[in-house]
């Protein structure tokens, strides 16, 4: 009855809800029920029968397997009836257009009632891609070329605001037998030569974009070399096979040639070392040996440098110049951190464009940003130690305060207080930093 009454649209006074409780019986009573479903039953497996035919005879809920498939308890899907009653969202036969029409055309379909008046929800897929137009005078003053007509120009255009610029399409659908036969890639040199001209005229462009150059040649040549490399055949693929292989070869030989005369050159080296220690010692006294042994010349030993070593890029093959721009695994993460920060406190960029000068400059910069943070780890590492032994001093010899005479060379900011003055010292005087070369006790800050 109350379905009739909704259907002639007659009020009628409220239906009570119906709920789960009210259809199952009390909750007590479901409980026990669910319960006594969800205890799993035991069966026990009959004498010889192998467990693995047993297993296949029952599933997780012990239960007999199905005859026919079935997706009921279990899978994504909600098997149980929702039980309850409410009332159904009206619903009308309503007429809707679609703007992406331009007859007029008016078709009726069910919507709800609280969606009436809005607009058609798929109008929001009707996406156009906007074409160029131009008048007659714009025309003859910007947009005439040899071998175009402007009749030819319209009809592209037309065909380009029909198809969406689906330029296959369009060559497909060009009028062949009135006008000359044209290409793809005329097409599109065309149509893209008329937009960037039109673009400039009307001001629509902005002036610091670029405009985009539609190179025709370039694609019919690409398009040629993909046309020759899909129409080789099985023999001329099978040759190039052979002589990529053959390439490897000779690459591979080519390596172990220049490790093997590594190798021949470092054994020559040695040998001239070797013969050369021979000679001075026949020459020199023992005593004068032996001092030449233990301190060796300044002139002779190269100091370490702490700045960052690139990588020489010098393999066969072809490479990228931005390759030796590229920081190297040994240094850490912290320091290429305070690289970076220091290159973004400076204004400089941190991918500049890799010309052979800007490389080099570019790589001693960090380089010495590298050596810079290194010295200033050193030196508050020195301040550190200096300050230590001065409380230590202090606390062995109660009353006396540590005395630093002050050098008269170039000075550091560390200060130490004698009779109620600051006095500037020389940490390098003290304290042994980077070391000089054939002292063995030196200290190297890496």
């Amino acid at each position: 009855m109350g379905d009739v009454q909704d259907i002639l649209g007659l009020e009628r006074p409220p239906t009570p809800e119906l709920t789960k409780e009210s259809i199952l019986g009390s909750s007590d009573k479901l409980k026990r029920k669910q319960m006594q479903m969800s205890t799993p039953k035991v069966s026990r497996r009959p004498e010889g029968m192998p467990r693995e035919v047993f297993a296949l005879l029952y599933h997780d809920n012990k239960g007999v397997p199905p005859v026919f498939p079935t997706d009921t308890g279990s899978g994504y899907k909600q098997m149980k009836a929702k039980l309850g009653m409410r009332k159904v969202r009206p619903w009308k036969w309503m007429p809707f257009s679609n703007p992406a029409r331009t007859d007029g055309a008016v078709f009726h379909h069910w919507r709800r009632v609280a969606d009436e008046g809005k607009d058609y929800p798929f109008a929001q897929f009707n996406k156009k891609v906007p074409v160029p137009s131009y008048t007659d005078e714009e025309y003859n003053q910007h947009l005439q070329v040899v071998g175009w007509t402007k009749d030819e120009t319209n009809h592209l255009i037309d065909l380009a605001k029909r198809f969406d610029l689906r330029f296959i399409v369009m060559r497909d659908r060009w009028d062949s037998s009135k006008f000359a036969e044209r290409s793809v890639e005329d097409l599109k040199e065309r149509y893209y030569t008329l937009q960037t001209t039109l673009g400039k005229v009307k001001g629509t462009t902005p002036s610091d974009a670029k405009p985009y150059v539609f190179d025709a040649d370039h694609e019919r040549r690409r398009k040629g070399q993909l046309k020759r490399l899909y129409e080789r055949t099985q023999k001329q693929i099978e040759e190039e096979q052979t002589l990529a292989t053959e390439y490897r070869r000779i690459e591979a030989r080519k390596k172990e040639r220049d490790k093997k005369t590594q190798d021949l050159q470092k054994l020559i080296t040695a040998a001239d070392n070797q013969s050369e220690t021979r000679r001075i010692e026949k020459k020199l006294p023992k005593k004068k040996l032996q001092q030449q042994l233990t301190r060796p010349r300044v002139d002779t030993v190269t100091v370490e440098s702490t700045g960052i070593k690139f990588p020489d890029m010098k393999g066969s093959g072809v490479s990228v110049r931005s390759q030796r721009m590229k920081m190297p695994t040994s240094v850490g993460q912290k320091k290429i951190k305070g690289v970076e920060q220091l290159l973004q406190e400076l204004a400089v960029e941190l991918n500049p464009m890799p010309t052979e000068e800007i490389c080099t400059h570019f790589n001693e910069l960090r380089s010495d940003m590298v050596l810079l943070h290194e010295l200033k780890t050193a030196y508050t590492t020195c301040e550190f130690e200096l300050q230590t032994l001065r409380h230590q001093y202090e606390a062995l010899c109660p009353g006396k305060t540590l005395d630093i005479p002050i050098p008269n060379e170039t000075q550091v900011g560390s200060s130490t207080e004698n009779d109620g003055g600051k006095q500037k010292i020389n940490l390098a005087e003290i304290i042994d930093v980077v070391g000089s070369p054939g002292t063995p006790n030196s200290t190297h800050i890496n």
